[in-house]
């Protein structure tokens, strides 16, 4: 997904004080113990599909990199990242394992710049499209599987889950859409970019990297990706209740 270009003991330092104000929220609310560990299966979900849709739009492109690492697997272990996948759990949003590329090795189709912003945007849209999968699942269960068996514990857990999953798939696919290095979103609109930004926006790179380590501890990126996150749920949902006829 992404690489730190600073000193990554400054994240660590974060995680820290999120985890440690976490857990004294779990010790007091045993309910959102509950929550996270409902909330494990989607993240999995989400940085798994999120890495493997990067190294194989890479793949597809010409570049063999990530098939040559392994990384073209549907295997959470080869693509979790420590560090993102706590931020997943505990503040929302987060990242996996950089899927790495080579675009030197991209089809002479398109230039290495267009063939970046697809390999970047793969990931964010792959999480969306996962979310509507999910979205129809739930559909499909809240339809078809019975009162019974929705109103059964197996039921809800399996209800909780799967709106865990949506939720947290449409979090990770917006919040990496953000234009600022080192999200997804700073590679997708370079091609949009004129000569001059481009180089403005290659040469403060570092700048950058410092603006979204603040928006992301003053929790301006939550505020951010609010109003998206928003607009896509409510059109995943009723684009669901429509097909279901709810």
């Amino acid at each position: 997904m992404f690489n730190f270009s600073f000193d990554r003991r400054i994240i660590y330092i974060i995680i820290a004080i999120m985890v440690l104000s976490t857990v004294v929220e779990y010790v007091a609310n045993p309910g959102a113990l509950f929550s996270l560990l409902v909330s494990i299966p989607g993240v999995l979900i989400a940085i798994t599909f999120h890495e493997f849709a990067h190294g194989y739009t890479a793949y597809k492109l010409g570049d063999n990199t990530a098939k040559n690492e392994g990384r073209l697997s549907l295997n959470p272990l080869d693509h979790l990242d420590p560090i993102g996948t706590l931020m997943l759990l505990f503040a929302g949003f987060g990242w996996g394992k950089p899927v790495h590329v080579n675009p030197t090795q991209y089809t002479r189709k398109i230039s290495m710049e267009k063939g970046e912003a697809i390999v970047s945007v793969a990931g964010p849209l792959t999480n969306i499209i996962l979310a509507f999968i999910l979205a129809l699942i739930y559909g499909a269960l809240a339809k078809f599987a019975g009162v019974q068996f929705l109103a059964s514990t197996i039921g809800n857990v399996t209800q909780l889950v799967l709106g865990s999953a949506i939720a947290i798939n449409i979090g990770l696919g917006v919040f990496n859409l953000i234009p600022l290095p080192p999200l997804d979103g700073s590679k997708i609109i370079m091609p949009f970019l004129p000569y001059n930004a481009k180089q403005w926006f290659r040469n403060n790179e570092t700048i950058f990297y410092i603006v979204f380590v603040v928006i992301w501890i003053t929790g301006i990126a939550s505020l951010i990706i609010a109003p998206p996150i928003n607009w896509i749920t409510t059109g995943i949902m009723k684009l669901t209740q429509i097909i279901f006829g709810f």
